[in-house]
Order: structure tokens, then C-alpha cells, then sequence
């Protein structure tokens, strides 16, 4: 019997506020791969990215991300660029969520994770709950306060 190749998949995010779609979105990514990294995404760097910063603290975050036992390491990540983790931890293919798929960034991600022969593989994303839905009813409940 011939063993199966080993593939390293990478799955980057901010995991604000630890939801279903990030327990899903896990949980898929390592039905696919032989080791799984997740990215999570500093809080200067979500700053830089999104323009605000995580309601729950990146130490906090990778804590409870590390914790996961689909994920077999958690690093931080600190850059929008993929190329940059890549250059550290090789990994054969990156993990996003469906909603970036035909998109823009989506695009732009492909091409950069093709330069380094990386491939991009869409999962399905849970559109029933976000971390942007959590926030604005965050928000929402704060200021009828």
C-alpha cells in the first residue's frame, strides 16, 4: 500500500470573536490536507488590512485557534500578502472562504500563491454568521444603550 503525499494547507484569518463559520472553515481545511497552519491575523495587521481593529485580542486568538485539535500549528500572520508565510512555512495549498471566490482579491490572491505554486482552494462559506455580522450587532446593541 503506497502512502498518500503529505500536503500542507494554510487557512488565514483574523478569527474575531470565534463563531461556527471559523469552526467550519477549520474544519474543512483539514478534511484536506496532512497539516494544518492557521494564520491568524495580528491585530496591527487587521488594522492594517480592514481598517479596525478585532474586538478579542490577538493573543487571546491564537490562543483559542492553537487550541483547536484540527489545527496543528497557529502563527501569527502579519501581513495581507500570503507570499510572506509562504516563504516561512511552504505550504501546497491556501484555504479561503467561498465569498472570495470571482472576486477581486480573490483573483489577486491566486496569482500571487501561483508564483509560488501554491494553489487556492474555496470552501464553503457560512453566510448565516460572520464576524462583520457580530460586530454590527455589537454596534447596534452599544448605541441603543
Amino acid at each position: 500500500m503506497e502512502a498518500q503525499p503529505s500536503i500542507v494547507g494554510y487557512v488565514p484569518g483574523a478569527f474575531d470573536m470565534f463563531h461556527i463559520g471559523h469552526l467550519n472553515i477549520l474544519r474543512r481545511s483539514s478534511e484536506r490536507c496532512t497539516t494544518l497552519i492557521a494564520g491568524v491575523v495580528t491585530d496591527e495587521a487587521c488594522l492594517d488590512m480592514k481598517g479596525h481593529l478585532p474586538i478579542v485580542p490577538f493573543a487571546e486568538r491564537i490562543e483559542l485557534v492553537s487550541a483547536i485539535r484540527l489545527v496543528d500549528l497557529a502563527l501569527p500572520a502579519y501581513s495581507e500578502d500570503k507570499r510572506e508565510a509562504w516563504a516561512t512555512h511552504n505550504f501546497d495549498v491556501l484555504f479561503k472562504g467561498s465569498d472570495w471566490f470571482d472576486t477581486e482579491k480573490g483573483r489577486r490572491l491566486e496569482e500571487q500563491m501561483a508564483e509560488v505554486g501554491v494553489r487556492v482552494e474555496y470552501l464553503p462559506y457560512t453566510a448565516h454568521t460572520s464576524s462583520t455580522m457580530l460586530r454590527q450587532t455589537l454596534e447596534r446593541l452599544a448605541s441603543a444603550l
